[in-house]
């Protein structure tokens, strides 16, 4: 019985979990296009929280609940507030930047899209033969991630935190050195 239902899932009778996600991923892919789109640098802030929180609760319909919740805590918690608060201590502008417009928009998309097909097919090579072993240790659970993420990644972690606290220290000096010019 089982074994007949799997065999009576197909392409076309898609599971409501695989609706989700297909629905969560297009709100996700609309909202970071609104993201590198907006012309308001706070406005791109915001749309990049529901963006980054799209591809949590993607990883929770992909039953990876560790990294939707690193995804929460890191991403949207910190990446974000870090964002915000350089934007404020930096006096970025929060309306319409203009600035924030380059006329090098058709270069831009070429080469955005030429980045996009490049990434697509080298992830799609990368995996073409790739099987998952459905009778192991569940990929996304926490004891896999954790022991993945301590073995092999610890480095890159801890360079990244590095590179966030200097973002966060360059915008507080130049917002100190603005501050001192004004005297």
């Amino acid at each position: 019985m089982n074994l007949a239902a799997a065999t009576a899932h197909g392409f076309l009778s898609p599971t409501g979990v695989e609706i989700a996600f297909l629905l969560v991923g297009l709100v996700t892919v609309g909202a970071a296009l609104v993201t590198v789109t907006t012309r308001q640098l706070v406005h791109a802030a915001l749309w990049l929280v529901v963006a980054l929180g799209g591809l949590a609760v993607e990883y929770l319909l992909l039953t990876a609940e560790f990294i939707a919740w690193v995804q929460v805590l890191i991403y949207v918690g910190s990446v974000v507030v870090l964002l915000l608060f350089g934007l404020m201590l930096t006096k970025a502008p929060i309306g319409h930047s203009p600035d924030a417009d380059s006329r090098n928009k058709p270069a831009a998309i070429a080469v955005a899209s030429a980045a996009a097909a490049a990434l697509v097919w080298v992830v799609v090579d990368a995996f073409r033969t790739t099987w998952i072993d459905l009778d192991g240790a569940v990929q996304g659970s926490t004891k896999v991630s954790g022991e993945t993420l301590f073995r092999h990644w610890v480095l890159p972690f801890e360079a990244l935190s590095v590179l966030l606290l200097a973002a966060l220290v360059g915008a507080i000096v130049l917002s100190r050195r603005k501050k001192e010019e004004q005297r």
